[in-house]
């Protein structure tokens, strides 16, 4: 219990801006506006899921994924509200924002896949509108990395 409180401990400092320079940089009002603002997103996507746009999501697995459309939706409807809700309260801020890119990349084929089978869902119901949504998510990627600090993290690593 005590490691557990150490490590949590350790964790949390390491997110917390630092004086003398050397450690992390804090997240900005915008970036944690930013954050907030994807969380919430998630949060609805995920509740969509779930509820109103659930055929919709359907359209996006891809055919060749060898499991059960409406499993694979409600899955990821489930992730995504833990996610949202993850971006706003947890930390530490740049680990979740890793997982959300992870999970952002994770669900591209699926977006992929809709361009190719040019499977009409969300109001996107030409080649352009689908293609245009495929650009989308390489942003959401780095939306998720900048606005938990994560992609600044990467950087001064590097260097």
């Amino acid at each position: 219990m005590l490691a557990w409180r150490m490590t949590a401990a350790s964790q949390a400092s390491s997110e917390s801006p630092d004086i003398t320079g050397t450690g992390p940089p804090a997240t900005s009002s915008l970036q944690t506006a930013a954050r907030w603002l994807l969380g919430g997103a998630l949060m609805f996507a995920g509740f969509s899921h779930l509820t109103s746009k659930r055929q919709d999501f359907q359209a996006q697995v891809p055919r060749s994924l060898p499991l059960n459309r409406d499993f694979v939706v409600l899955a990821s409807g489930v992730v995504e509200l833990a996610l949202g809700a993850a971006l706003i309260v947890l930390r530490p801020r740049r680990t979740v924002g890793r997982v959300a890119a992870t999970f952002f990349v994770a669900v591209f084929p699926g977006n992929i896949s809709q361009y190719l089978t040019r499977t009409p869902a969300f109001g996107l119901d030409t080649d352009r509108a689908r293609l245009v949504r495929l650009v989308f998510q390489p942003l959401l990627v780095l939306w998720a990395l900048w606005s938990t600090g994560a992609l600044a993290h990467e950087e001064t690593q590097r260097n």
